[in-house]
């Protein structure tokens, strides 16, 4: 195993990913502690890079609302229950009415998405 240290270039990235690739590839619940370890801190340090170099916005109430019912296989009439009306909830979904506390209350209950998501 090769040295750890922090990934700095693209190329270091993709040996990184690579290495990581091959490890689970292999079971990795066959390896040692030593080999768990190594590769545990080199997953950390393709995250840090990650998050540097490829960071990801988070979505929008509205795409983060469309998202849980398409997981959930929920339609617009389901959601009548947290916005009151369907044509409130259509309203929302087209961006043409903002959430108010009570509807981002009952999505966080009932859906299960973060209010930070919601609030925006």
């Amino acid at each position: 195993m090769q040295a750890l240290k922090p990934i700095k270039t693209e190329n270091e990235y993709k040996a990184a990913l690579k290495a990581l690739g091959a490890f689970f590839d292999n079971n990795p619940d066959n390896a040692d502690q030593d080999t768990a370890d190594y590769f545990e801190v080199l997953a950390t340090l393709v995250e840090t890079y990650e998050k540097e170099h490829y960071p990801i916005d988070p979505p929008n109430p509205t795409e983060a609302i469309k998202f849980r019912m398409e997981q959930s296989g929920l339609t617009v009439k389901d959601l009548t229950n947290i916005f009151g009306r369907t044509n409130r909830a259509y309203e929302v979904l087209n961006g043409k009415r903002p959430l108010s506390l009570a509807m981002i209350r009952k999505l966080k209950t009932e859906l299960g998405i973060s209010a930070d998501i919601l609030i925006g």
